[in-house]
């Protein structure tokens, strides 16, 4: 016969209602373990990255063109232009083409200069026979005047011959004083006439001069006149004028296109006179000064140059840097070649600098990974930056020599302050 135990019955309920309890403390405090665990930190695959030691050293500070190309000088294009108004009939040589001086590029045509070419030449040949004509006239009637000089010349010396021949017999008594005088009244007379013939042609002589001076002045203009015919003539074939590369004009001639005068024919570029055009940020212009060494890659060599001119303007957010060229130009250099190019601005002596990170600017406070000593992993870290370069920053805090950081976007991981580097 079995005896009611209710006691036990009790003492079993009260044990289980404290392994619930224990049970329930237990989960209770494992939630909250659990929750204040830190998340795993990312890993991240090492050959994505790009790492860079900290050095300490000199750095040179640079910015950089990435866009640029090569132009002519101001002192290397030849623009051909037009003498008249012409025609273009023929073209000889196409934009590109490697020239001479000499090189006829086109021929243009003007039919009413080689009318006024024949006139000029109608009126040089009239003005140069009106100068012989009026030169004979002239010397003809200088001639007379020399002529009757001459006559008056001879009869004064006789005069005055027989003026001193009866001016002795006089004093000898041998003819009277009436013929005496008589002689030396005729000689003085000639001695005027002899004058005044001299003088007479002395202002012939002078005026001949003058009225030759004003007909060679016609024969120098109507000379005038056809050189210019005839210059604007042999220019209707337009040659090159310098060695270099025809260039393209911006609205390209056509056979048949009627050109006035003064408008650009043909546009030649001597090769050997190029100077590189850099576009640089608006941002990074401001410590560019000019004469500061440049460096201008060609993709087929570096060339060596100097800042000369930095434009004033700004077009889309940069700066137009002009660079003349110190070096050869390398083979297959010719305008509007891409370029590319960096200029030096300063030379900054035992510093710490680190490669330039791909986010952040200088004299700002930066947030990179420094990678723990074995390379396994990295800890986020501010960094304190200075001045910038192309492809160094300058270090001022944060981190020492010879820590490794990564310069590459870790912008993915802007919510972790650890990464694995696996």
């Amino acid at each position: 016969m079995d005896i009611a135990r209710p006691d036990l019955k009790k003492k079993k309920m009260r044990q289980y209602a404290v392994w619930a309890g224990v049970a329930a403390v237990l989960v209770t405090l494992a939630v909250v373990a659990v929750a204040r665990l830190k998340p795993a930190a990312p890993t991240v695959d090492r050959s994505t990255i790009w790492p860079d030691t900290v050095k300490r050293g000199n750095m040179i500070r640079q910015v950089r063109g990435s866009t640029g190309s090569l132009v002519p000088r101001e002192d290397s294009i030849e623009l051909i232009p037009a003498q008249t108004d012409a025609t273009v009939v023929r073209i000889r040589v196409l934009p590109g083409a490697q020239v001479t001086p000499d090189t006829v590029l086109m021929d243009l045509a003007d039919p009413q200069l080689e009318q006024e070419l024949l006139s000029a030449q109608s009126a040089l040949k009239g003005a140069q026979a009106d100068y012989k004509s009026l030169q004979a006239t002239l010397n003809s009637t200088l001639m007379d005047k020399k002529i009757a000089a001459a006559q008056v010349n001879a009869s004064y010396t006789q005069d005055q011959r027989q003026a001193q021949t009866d001016e002795a017999l006089f004093k000898l008594g041998v003819v009277s004083g009436l013929v005496s005088s008589a002689s030396r009244n005729t000689a003085d007379q000639l001695t005027a006439q002899k004058r005044l013939s001299e003088e007479q042609l002395d202002v012939n002589a002078k005026a001949i001069e003058v009225q030759l001076a004003s007909a060679q002045t016609k024969v120098e203009q109507a000379r005038a006149q056809l050189d210019l015919y005839q210059k604007q003539t042999a220019a209707l074939q337009v040659r090159a004028g310098i060695s270099g590369v025809l260039a393209q004009l911006p609205v390209p001639l056509q056979v048949g296109q009627h050109v006035t005068a003064g408008t650009s024919v043909a546009k030649v570029i001597q090769l050997d006179k190029l100077k590189a055009t850099l576009q640089i940020a608006e941002t990074q212009v401001r410590d560019i000064q000019l004469g500061q060494p440049a460096s201008i890659d060609t993709h087929n060599g570096i060339i060596p140059g100097h800042v000369s001119r930095i434009d004033p303007s700004v077009l889309n957010g940069t700066v137009t840097v002009d660079v003349a060229l110190d070096g050869p130009l390398p083979q297959g250099a010719r305008p509007d070649l891409s370029v590319e190019g960096t200029i030096d601005l300063e030379k900054l002596n035992d510093i710490l600098y680190v490669g330039r990170p791909a986010l952040g600017n200088e004299n700002s406070t930066l947030s990179l990974f420094k990678e723990d000593v074995d390379g396994k992993g990295a800890v986020r870290v501010p960094v304190k930056v200075g001045r910038a370069s192309v492809n160094s920053i300058q270090v001022i805090e944060g981190l020492k020599e010879g820590d490794t950081v990564i310069l590459s976007d870790m912008s993915r991981e802007d919510g972790v302050d650890r990464i694995r580097l696996e």
